[in-house]
């Protein structure tokens, strides 16, 4: 009779291992993550092996390490650069998430296309697409020269023969979940063969000098597939959102150890590709509504980067026993409780109302920056008060009303007289020598009564 296989349990948050299923996982805390696999074999030559060969290994001190300066390279794309931190680090493991038709295998394509029109070597190997298909693709965008090399595997021990012998500068794989092990027994896609190839390709990434590019599909709560330790074992995380139905797309940088985090790049999809918007402010703001109540315009910070915004409410009285609240762009939970300090520090009655807010342009903010910018444009439809098209606001709201100050004030401020604003309503504390500038009049309120004023009694 045959062995019947071991089996052992992973969570496909943080990578837990246990011999049985728990419903919650003792390492992250998190409920219902455990998958059940086959448990990989050890073979005891190799253990004998690692053990001899790290007794000629030492710990080195600190103080001998030699410094070498980091020699980026640019991709050819602007705003890639600027999420990446200032270009492409050599021996780099570089992970692209999105969901189906964002665009991910659009871009990594265009970046190709400028590697090898700048003389360096890129292999691009799909798991998902034949060599037709990529053509297909390919001719949308350009030429191409003949650095660029195609290669159509997901066996990871031919995918490795290739690096080894061809050692291209960079690499894309397309996409993580199509590739597999043979010494692993499960399905590609699974816990174990996702980490199974992310840890072969961080070491080929470190040890032959490859910069990698990993293109990894997302789950529906937006997160990428497989277990959470894959962006913990990689350099940088970047993730690739918006409606795949809209013409904007939004890259958004959540992890980067060469460069600032929550970094974004945004562009526009057209039929060449995709193409750099290098003033979302001013694309964002295309076809504001004049005259209109609901409406006002606020300011965020994305990395480094102030970028306005135009928030959108709409207030009515409700025909049910239950309020309808809706957000796009906007964290539901937060404004529910905006909501709730207008009713209890302003004196307004929203619990009969329903309430409607949208970030314009389908941009996902959750900065507390833009609590002022939602409170006032709550107010203005409440009220059917048109706030001037010249005003913006910015500011973060606590529980007892109050508006607090925000980081980078002075950025916000001249990106807003940038763009031809004449008032601008920001936190009180935030209102120093240093965020003065002629060409605009700030007006610094300390709680969100005062900031109601300003729009009520025309100050604006």
């Amino acid at each position: 009779m045959a062995k019947a296989k071991k089996t052992i349990f992973f969570c496909q948050q943080c990578g837990y291992e246990t011999a049985k299923w728990m419903g919650q996982c003792p390492g992250c805390r998190e409920w219902n993550t455990f998958v059940e696999e086959p448990a990989e074999e050890k073979h005891a030559g190799i253990s004998a092996g690692n053990r001899r060969n790290s007794q000629s290994v030492e710990p080195m001190p600190l103080s001998r390490v030699e410094m070498t300066d980091q020699e980026r390279f640019t991709t050819g794309i602007g705003e890639l650069d600027r999420v990446l931190g200032g270009g492409i680090v050599p021996a780099s493991l570089v992970l692209v998430g999105g969901d189906p038709g964002i665009g991910k295998s659009t871009l990594l394509l265009q970046v190709c296309k400028n590697l090898a029109d700048a003389h360096h070597s890129v292999l691009y190997i799909s798991g998902e697409e034949s060599l037709q298909q990529i053509k297909i693709r390919a001719d949308r965008i350009g030429s191409f020269t003949e650095s660029l090399e195609l290669f159509c595997e997901t066996n990871l021990a031919d995918i490795s023969s290739v690096l080894r012998r061809k050692k291209p500068r960079v690499v894309i794989i397309d996409s993580i979940q199509t590739m597999y092990s043979e010494e692993v027994s499960s399905a590609p896609g699974s816990v174990s063969q996702v980490r199974q190839a992310t840890s072969l390709l961080l070491q080929l990434a470190k040890s032959l000098g490859i910069t990698i590019f990993i293109v990894g599909h997302v789950t529906k709560e937006g997160v990428v597939a497989g277990p959470r330790v894959l962006e913990h074992m990689v350099d940088t995380v970047l993730y690739f959102e918006g409606d795949r139905h809209a013409a904007y797309r939004i890259l958004r940088s959540v992890k980067n150890r060469f460069g600032s985090t929550n970094e974004i790049g945004v562009f526009e999809m057209q039929q060449v590709g995709l193409v750099e918007v290098e003033n979302p402010s001013e694309y964002m703001l295309n076809g504001r509504p004049e005259g209109a109540s609901g409406s006002i315009v606020t300011c965020s910070i994305e990395g480094t980067r102030p970028i306005l915004l135009e928030i959108q409410a709409l207030v009515c009285k409700t025909g049910f026993g239950l309020p309808r609240r809706t957000a796009a762009g906007a964290d539901l939970n937060r404004v529910n409780l905006l909501m709730a300090v207008l009713e209890k520090r302003a004196g307004i009655p929203l619990s009969s109302c329903d309430a409607y807010v949208n970030i314009a342009g389908g941009i996902r903010m959750n900065e507390p920056a833009i609590d002022l910018g939602i409170i006032l444009a709550i107010v203005s439809s409440y009220r059917e008060l048109a706030i001037s098209d010249k005003t913006i606001c910015f500011g973060e709201v606590g529980l007892s009303g109050e508006v607090r100050a925000v980081n980078m004030a002075k950025q916000r401020v001249q990106e807003a007289k940038k763009l031809g604003f004449e008032t601008c309503i920001l936190p009180k504390v935030s209102l120093t020598d240093e965020v003065r500038t002629d060409g605009i009049r700030l007006i610094g309120v300390s709680n969100v009564r005062e900031a109601i004023s300003c729009i009520s009694d025309g100050e604006q």
